[in-house]
């Protein structure tokens, strides 16, 4: 049997939409970013990111800085959820998702742990939490 041999996921290959929801994120002060490579794991997407903001109202503005960002490059969500609440706010681009997420809602529901044998890279600057 042969494997597939994949590179080691970084900052600098990760896929460039991927990337600009990154830096959406970062620029209204996302904290804990992650990405989260799926690609071995699963086959309904391709990438996770994962971030925290500090209220719904700053889950509100990375989420619509996100979608405007991606817009810009011909990039729509095929579906968004959890905008009215926004304790976790999922959008759903296909090849990746982005999970929007209060601090109290990502404790809860833990991605990082459920999918913890995926690689990860973290865009923060403490380390990634893991299992």
């Amino acid at each position: 049997m042969v494997e597939a041999k994949t590179r080691k996921l970084t900052k600098r290959n990760i896929p460039p939409e991927v990337k600009l929801s990154v830096r959406a994120s970062l620029a209204k002060k996302a904290e804990d970013v992650l990405v989260l490579d799926l690609r071995e794991v699963t086959s309904f997407t391709d990438f996770f990111v994962i971030l925290t903001g500090n209220s719904s109202r700053q889950n509100v503005a990375i989420y619509e800085n996100i979608e405007q960002e991606l817009k810009k490059e011909s990039l729509r969500p095929i579906g968004v959820e959890g905008k009215e609440l926004a304790e976790w706010i999922l959008m759903d681009y296909g090849s990746f998702i982005v999970h929007v997420f209060s601090k109290r809602a990502r404790e809860y529901y833990s991605l990082e742990k459920l999918w913890g044998d995926a690689p990860r890279v973290s865009f923060s600057d403490r380390p990634a939490k893991s299992s």
